[in-house]
């Protein structure tokens, strides 16, 4: 049975420019034609829907996610992971993210939610997991639950390796602190002595493991890079030599505004500033994101100017607002809509090593798709009036009403 979707504008995040009036054909989970004009003729069992001039495109990723944190004393891992897999199916049916790639999360929980998704099972987006990510004692982030502390190029070795027995998709490395953390865990300041930090990427090469490197500083960003990470998520402070370093080795950066702009202070949206109120972030995390913010603006900025290979990812919970929010925060920051969609989409996509199926709507890929209510490239806030979901040509959620 075909799928047919007609009448609508699509946008395939290959070309800036939608087509009018297209028609999209779907079979056996693909995409099969994007034509102009009407449908094909209809045969038996075909399903035909009209999308009566809406905006068809791919469905948003999220390259940086984590579980919800803090987490209530007293909350099971069982439940943890049960909420874990509530708010991404959440965040896939109310916002379209159809998929995602962790950022660490506890007790692997997120390669579970992997295999359930895979199946055809529980209607959730695709993970790309990474199990704990790794810190060292005393290192960043360690009240999420999420860090596995080591010590030593060998508790690194050992660290890794149980990662990748529990069929991880990639290593997450934090080599410096961050913007949220006591006053010990600083982004200006980096974690890892020269003999851990090489033992972790040379066996992270070894396995072919791609790594996705916290670095937060010029000293971490450069780095990462020289060791061969994936991707550097964050860069909130970076000089001229790491954007060079950047485009020179085709390194992907996740800048994650989210962390740095999202305060009380610095919403200016209905939406960003509902996320602050709801957030509540602590007096003194305020202060350090604020002092941040122009920086990591300055970051972004520069990359996106160099051409920098750049990927949307949020760091932020819940997922029915995290990828929304940075969309919305690359263009404030300075991208257009559509610097910011391809990120959500097509970059992502090929920076997760699936660019060959999936983030745009082309011929032969999988028909993981959304529909919403106007154009996102005339103003990317349109993301949010969603219509449809499609994962792999399974209408998942329908809020046409």
């Amino acid at each position: 049975m075909r799928l047919i979707l007609t009448n609508c504008n699509a946008i395939d995040c290959v070309n800036p420019d939608p087509k009018a009036q297209a028609t999209v054909v779907i079979e056996d989970g693909r995409i099969m034609e994007v034509r102009d004009g009407g449908p094909p003729a209809s045969a038996p069992g075909d399903r035909v829907i009209d999308l009566e001039g809406s905006y068809l495109l791919p469905g948003l990723w999220d390259v940086h996610i984590h579980p919800q944190h803090p987490v209530p004393a007293g909350t099971t891992v069982a439940q943890i992971t049960a909420d874990f897999g509530q708010n991404l199916m959440t965040g896939m049916t109310e916002a379209g993210v159809t998929a995602v790639r962790s950022g660490g999360a506890s007790n692997w929980m997120d390669v579970a939610w992997r295999r359930a998704f895979a199946g055809p099972g529980p209607a959730g987006p695709r993970v790309f997991a990474c199990g704990h990510f790794l810190t060292t004692t005393g290192g960043h982030f360690l009240t999420s639950g999420h860090a596995r502390e080591c010590d030593g190029p060998y508790g690194y070795a050992e660290a890794i390796r149980d990662q990748m027995k529990h069929d991880v998709d990639h290593i997450k490395l934090n080599l410096s602190g961050g913007i949220m953390g006591p006053r010990w865990d600083r982004h200006t300041e980096s974690f890892l002595l020269p003999e851990e930090i090489a033992t972790a990427f040379a066996l992270c090469r070894q396995r072919n493991f791609p790594v996705m490197a916290h670095a937060t500083n010029p000293e971490a960003v450069k780095m990462a890079i020289k060791l061969g990470a994936h991707s550097v998520e964050h860069a909130y402070i970076t000089d001229e030599d790491c954007i060079t370093d950047f485009v020179s080795s085709g390194t992907w950066y996740v800048p994650t505004l989210s962390i740095s702009q999202l305060s009380p202070n610095l919403a200016t949206t209905e939406h960003e500033r509902a996320w602050a109120a709801q957030k509540q972030l602590a007096p003194d995390l305020v202060v350090r994101a604020d002092e941040a913010a122009e920086e990591h603006r300055n970051s972004f900025q520069k990359a996106l100017s160099a051409g920098v290979k750049m990927a949307l990812g949020s760091d932020i919970s819940p997922m029915r607002d995290s990828a929304l929010l940075e969309l919305g925060l690359w263009v404030k920051c300075g991208a257009t809509p559509w610097q910011a969609l391809t990120a959500a989409t097509k970059n992502a996509a090929e920076m997760c090593g699936v660019g060959p199926e999936l983030g745009t709507v082309e011929t032969g890929k999988l028909a993981d798709l959304i529909v919403v209510g106007g154009n996102p490239l005339a103003d990317i806030e349109n993301v949010r009036k969603l219509e449809m979901v499609l994962k792999e040509g399974r209408v998942v959620a329908d809020h046409r009403g």
